[in-house]
């Protein structure tokens, strides 16, 4: 039958397109899709790395849009109704989430990095063939608010580049964020969210809310080491993160310093390792001219699919190094900090 109606055929393919993108709901866009228009060379041009070791998994490709819809917008580019309109916002979707590096690279610090330790039990579970559990514990930022899709939140970001790296390997990642809470609420599910779980890794994002309801950090910090050490005593790893370098804040800066400090003295004490968000993200303001709206949504508070992307992305690299250094038989005290940019 199509022979004889190819037209109808067309027709029936382009609007069927078109009212998909139309019903499509707009909390699938990116929520900074377009950097400021004073752009750094930096962020108009994808560096050589994010080509490579820091390119996303790829999505849906505009490919998937049938062969006889695309056409119809491109005959008469100046006047695109409603269906050309339609077809663009499909592209759009999917380029963004194909590759969210394509706009900003997402590049080390310049101030340079060291590992942040060893991690023995990944690697050594690595290197057995055996199963990993990591648990991502922490707030909102864990959760993934403010990312545009569940699969851009920090903690999947991160699953995606491990089993990139480690493919022969089953490796786990469980979110256990939950947002509005610190440290007080997190030790009360201690047990059932992360210990219950046999983590092998356990990635703790803590102190934001503290620092925003003026909470005392010497009690988070004590709170803290209870909960790693409670962690410890089952034999998993432990990396900290520290609070996010945002407008809200910042609005608390000498609350924010302390947290950072005693956050990093237990880290310390502890023997586990740390991720210095808050200086990273820093880096990416103040060195890298970054635009803060770039990483940082509207509420000045929680990241975009860009800074969660980012953030997962270094902290992979710096698990992966870890992980490298046990399997040369290197054991890096886990006390040594992983940035010093600021």
């Amino acid at each position: 039958m199509s022979r004889h109606c190819p037209f109808r055929l067309s027709t029936l393919l382009t609007v069927s397109v078109a009212g998909l993108a139309l019903l499509m709901p707009a909390s699938v866009l990116p929520l900074h899709a377009q950097a400021a228009p004073q752009q750094t060379a930096q962020q108009a041009a994808l560096s050589d790395s994010a080509k490579s070791g820091n390119k996303t998994e790829q999505k849906p490709s505009a490919e998937s849009i049938p062969p006889q819809a695309a056409p119809v917008a491109a005959a008469n580019p100046a006047a695109k109704g409603i269906t050309g309109k339609a077809i663009d916002k499909v592209k759009e979707v999917a380029k963004s989430a194909g590759d969210i590096f394509s706009r900003v690279p997402c590049l080390p610090t310049k101030g340079g990095s060291k590992s942040m330790g060893s991690l023995p039990r990944v690697a050594n579970k690595l290197v057995a063939g055996q199963p990993v559990v990591i648990v991502a514990f922490g707030s909102s930022s864990t959760a993934g608010f403010g990312a545009t899709s569940p699969e851009f939140n920090y903690p999947n970001r991160l699953a995606a580049q491990l089993r990139r790296q480690y493919p022969t390997a089953d490796i786990s990642v469980v979110n256990a964020g939950k947002g509005g809470e610190d440290a007080p609420e997190m030790m009360k599910r201690l047990q059932t969210s992360v210990i219950d779980m046999h983590p092998d890794l356990v990635i703790w994002q803590v102190g934001t809310n503290a620092v925003l309801r003026n909470l005392d950090p010497g009690e988070t910090a004590k709170l803290v080491e209870e909960g790693i050490t409670r962690i410890q005593a089952v034999g998993a790893d432990v990396v900290l993160i520290d609070p996010q370098y945002s407008p809200r804040v910042n609005e608390h800066a000498e609350s924010a310093g302390k947290m950072m400090t005693l956050l990093n003295k237990t880290a310390e004490l502890r023997k586990v390792g740390i991720f210095p968000r808050f200086a990273v993200m820093k880096d990416w303001h103040e060195k890298q001219a970054i635009p803060i709206e770039n990483f940082v949504i509207a509420d000045g508070l929680h990241m975009s699919d860009w800074g969660y992307a980012c953030f997962a992305q270094l902290l992979g690299d710096d698990i992966i190094r870890s992980v490298g250094q046990i399997k040369l038989g290197v054991n890096v005290p886990s006390d040594v900090r992983a940035y010093r940019p600021m």
